[in-house]
């Protein structure tokens, strides 16, 4: 994509999955210059919590950590500044990047609800342009409507009739997902469906303390949990085996989760318990299912038709390639509604 030869971005965001890589190489792909700073001073799960919990008796390592960035980056010439979530980003660090660098245009794209992260409300006012992939929270804090994307490792236009399974999942193992996808496995088998749900953490200490903390997590069969975080080709394969793919995002989410994008663009039903998501334009009740959390029921018809493929025009604004282009350029969001 020409309009991004040449340009200078400084990008920031946690690790999340790979997903920051992904972006990285693809603004590359298209001729920028990237320079990558994870958000966070350590990726380890202490750090992560501490940040959450306790954030004051961090505060000094993350001031230093982005006093060394802006020692870094004063001398360079950017075209734009991406932060990806923002949750460590101190204020002290947005305003002299903006006096070292007039001339960059400052954005922010959210990925998670601004209810599960409040503080990063008060930091909104330094940016140029913001985006989030909640519709709700687009409209309380009056930012740009974009949803999430898929990666392109996940794009298949084959169909198929050969299933190895009937329902998968693969994901973390938080808040009442496990609870909500064991209900769902039960039922499946009751059907006679062949399923697969992979379960993952990235720490069993922390997940042994959340069982103790959240109840949620009590219940938990860790006999069912893997500490193995499997790439995105591996999970495109299990995608390309199974014949719909369940999705659970957070209670207290509104914004279709990345799982979304990458089932449909998979080729794949989704069953899914976000109910938002009949108001995007790719919904389709042939293609989609949407089931209660508390009350999950699936219809073993769901099953019997093929999927429906999604227009050309569907599946490029899901891109990355789209998703980059109204993040950094387009104001519009009336695709999206």
């Amino acid at each position: 994509m020409k309009k991004f030869e040449g340009k200078k971005i400084i990008f920031f965001s946690a690790a999340f999955f790979n997903y920051e890589k992904v972006i990285v190489q693809q603004l590359q792909n298209f001729g920028a210059t990237v320079d990558y700073y994870n958000e966070r001073p350590s990726n380890s799960t202490f750090t992560k919590g501490i940040i959450r919990v306790k954030r004051n008796f961090y505060q000094k390592i993350i001031r230093n950590y982005y006093q060394n960035i802006l020692n870094e980056t004063s001398a360079k010439d950017y075209d734009f500044l991406l932060i990806i979530k923002g949750e460590t980003v101190p204020v002290f660090f947005l305003k002299q990047f903006k006096i070292d660098h007039p001339a960059t245009k400052i954005i922010y794209y959210g990925y998670d609800p601004i209810s599960e992260y409040p503080k990063i409300a008060n930091i909104l006012q330094y940016f140029d342009k913001k985006l989030i992939f909640d519709r709700k929270d687009a409209v309380e804090f009056k930012m740009q409507f974009r949803p999430l994307f898929f990666n392109e490792v996940y794009l298949n236009k084959q169909e198929t009739t050969d299933f190895k399974y009937d329902v998968c999942f693969v994901g973390s193992a938080h808040t009442d997902r496990f609870l909500v996808g064991e209900m769902v496995e039960n039922l499946a088998k009751k059907l006679n469906l062949i399923t697969n749900f992979y379960y993952f953490s990235n720490s069993r200490s922390v997940l042994l303390l959340k069982k103790i903390l959240d109840r949620n997590l009590k219940k938990i069969d860790l006999a069912k949990i893997s500490y193995d975080e499997l790439s995105h080709i591996q999970i495109s394969e299990i995608y390309q085996k199974s014949k719909a793919v369940l999705d659970i995002q957070k209670p207290f989410q509104n914004g279709l989760t990345m799982r979304t994008f990458e089932v449909l663009a998979s080729g794949r039903k989704m069953i899914t318990t976000n109910k938002d998501v009949i108001n995007y334009p790719f919904y389709d009740k042939n293609n989609i299912a949407i089931i209660d959390r508390h009350n999950p029921v699936i219809s073993v018809e769901f099953f019997d038709s093929s999927f429906i493929p999604l227009s050309e025009e569907l599946l490029y604004k899901m891109s990355l390639t789209s998703w980059l282009e109204d993040v950094f350029f387009n104001e519009d969001d009336s695709f999206w509604g």
